[in-house]
């Protein structure tokens, strides 16, 4: 007898458990704030897993893989800086350099494309990194 009462009381916390976590996690989902957190940390995250944009490439040799994070390196950079994120959008131009097979022909062109303190900011960044 006592054996079944237990199993019933356990049987019942469990439900509650359950429910408890149901309706926390429905109320969370409904909170109007939610998506727009969720999207801010998932971009953070994605940020911080690139690292320094070489991590993802799998195969250095693969031209068509290099070309493709070489283009979106400039690519992002380019977007931060028209933001107005400096930081970030010269460490995507950092990478890019990186990457990229004729490094001086790249810094020539970003010379004349982007604004001089900028391009001391990016030289600045390179020196850090090639030291």
């Amino acid at each position: 007898m006592m054996r079944k009462t237990s199993a019933i009381a356990v049987g019942i916390c469990g439900a509650l458990f359950v429910g408890y976590c149901i309706y926390f996690d429905r109320k969370r989902r409904n909170e109007p704030s939610f998506k727009k957190r969720l999207q801010d940390r998932r971009r953070k995250q994605r940020l911080a897993t690139k690292g320094n944009g070489l991590s993802y490439v799998s195969n250095q040799k693969d031209a068509e893989a290099m070309q493709a994070v070489f283009l979106e390196q400039i690519q992002l950079g380019e977007e931060f800086l028209a933001q107005g994120d400096y930081e970030i959008g010269v460490d995507h131009l950092s990478n890019a350099i990186a990457i990229c097979g004729q490094p001086r022909q790249l810094l020539n062109v970003l010379q004349q494309t982007i604004p001089p303190p900028i391009f001391h900011l990016l030289l600045r960044k390179l020196s850090t990194i090639s030291v």
